[in-house]
């Protein structure tokens, strides 16, 4: 542990998470001499919006206000067409922002002694905003909940570390670690090429460690300085919180030691793309088993169900899967990533895997997912899609043993027809929202048309003299 993070009181307080009342959340910042809180709330890009407040404001009204068009922002800053999507948006009216005090927890980079909180988003008569990102996966959630499931997930998250670049004309290159050299890829599982950033990753965990986020297990990817996180498995809202929160707490420890942490899907040609695949099973609540296998240990009717509804559904969800143009240019045959949506035991080739596990700890990893998509949308969006393939009984596909990435394309090559497949998506839309759906589909239109409006260096490059 690093020096300047050792003597750190916070780490010996106990209880780094959550409280469960006002009263609870005073005596926490009390005992942390806490003066400042950041009270934020996930966008449609899983972008913290919100207000930073004296800690004793917010303990005299926790509650704030927002516009509505805070969850219709475009990842450029700019807004969609109003018209027809939400009754408020003409006005921008505010919404009631309320704090979730089981995710209190520390800001462990803050010069002042700072904690952060995760708010909902409430229309005034009470009603949950439709398309506030956390709110949709708490639909989705409260839908297993009516049949008596809660869903179980894992995410791995994948990231680079690249040199600070400031000026987006210029590709980006791998940072030096402690050897002086800067890193080449093809170091999967490398040991040495994570130590090269130990005094990087030593700041990550504490930081962590004082946020009470849950880090399983830290490894080299196949890229130049690319990274993967495992978060341990428990309940979807709780794990897309940490993701959230981790995203911003890799880039601070980054950032600490002159260097960028990007979760870009693909940030450097020729180098591999950033996944955030989701491991999901699902319990029974009244059993508190699994209920993937049956008491023999053999796989259940829902378990097919649950993979034939992810082959169905999640071309439809690409959007959110891979919700940037970048994103697609991950999703090619040349790649580690998957191209369609065949299962398979054991093969990281197919869209679906099966790890090898225990029959309780029977599971689906989606590896469809860039790591540039909001946690709650991914997790929301890939729990719909077994959902709907359990409540309609349909059946996969034959598990697949060969190489997936020698099939044809199931998924879509590029965000346009990722967005319509979307909107075509009727049973989707009972699941996830319509509101929502109109919403988010519009934010990537016109993301689309901002990109549209940008002149490439490939263009530049091949057809200003040849054309």
């Amino acid at each position: 542990m690093s020096k300047r993070r050792k003597d750190d009181k916070n780490l010996k307080l106990g209880n780094p998470r959550g409280v469960s009342s006002l009263e609870e959340a005073r005596a926490w910042m009390a005992a942390r001499k806490i003066t400042e809180i950041e009270c934020t709330v996930p966008d449609i890009a899983g972008v913290p919006r919100g207000k930073i407040m004296p800690a004793s404001k917010f303990l005299a009204s926790p509650v704030m206000n927002l516009p509505v068009s805070i969850f219709m922002q475009t990842i450029s800053g700019e807004y969609p067409e109003f018209d027809g999507l939400i009754d408020s948006v003409v006005a921008d009216s505010d919404l009631v922002l309320e704090p979730d005090l089981s995710t209190l927890c520390a800001v462990p980079w803050a010069h002042d002694p700072t904690a952060q909180i995760i708010h909902d988003a409430y229309h005034r008569d009470g009603r949950p905003v439709e398309i506030a990102p956390r709110n949709v996966l708490k639909h989705v959630l409260s839908l297993y909940a009516a049949r008596g499931w809660q869903p179980v997930v894992a995410p791995e998250i994948e990231f680079y570390l690249v040199e600070p670049n400031a000026d987006p004309d210029y590709p980006l290159s791998p940072p030096a670690g402690r050897s002086g050299r800067p890193e080449i890829g093809g170091q999967a599982y490398s040991i040495q090429a994570v130590n090269e950033f130990d005094p990087l990753f030593e700041d990550m965990y504490d930081y962590s460690e004082a946020q009470g986020l849950e880090i399983d297990t830290l490894i080299h990817e196949d890229g130049a300085a690319q990274m993967e996180i495992n978060l341990r498995h428990g309940d979807p809202l709780t794990l897309a919180d940490q993701v959230y929160l981790f995203k911003r707490t890799i880039r601070e420890a980054a950032l600490l030691h002159k260097t960028y942490a990007t979760f870009m899907a693909k940030p450097i040609a020729n180098e591999p793309g950033s996944a955030m695949h989701i491991h999901q099973s699902v319990i029974s609540l009244a059993t508190g088993r699994t209920i993937f296998s049956d008491e023999e240990g053999d796989p259940t009717p829902e378990f097919f169900s649950y993979i034939a509804g992810q082959q169905k559904y999640l071309p439809a969800v690409m959007c959110i899967l891979a919700p940037y143009v970048n994103s697609y240019r991950r999703i090619t045959r040349d790649s580690m990533a998957p191209i369609n949506v065949h299962w398979g035991y054991d093969n990281r080739t197919a869209g679906l895997r099966i790890p090898p596990s225990t029959a309780e700890a029977r599971r689906v990893e989606n590896r469809v997912p860039s790591s540039d998509a909001n946690p709650y949308l991914v997790v929301a969006a890939s729990l719909a899609c077994g959902y709907l393939g359990m409540v309609e009984g349909l059946r996969p596909t034959e598990p697949l043993e060969s190489d997936a990435k020698l099939l044809d394309f199931e998924l879509p090559r590029g965000l346009q027809e990722a967005v319509a497949l979307f909107e075509a998506a009727e049973p989707l839309a009972e699941v996830l929202g319509r509101r929502f759906v109109t919403t988010y589909a519009a934010v990537k239109q016109a993301e689309f048309e901002t990109f549209m409006r940008v002149i490439s260096p490939w263009e530049r490059e091949f057809l200003l003299l040849n054309v």
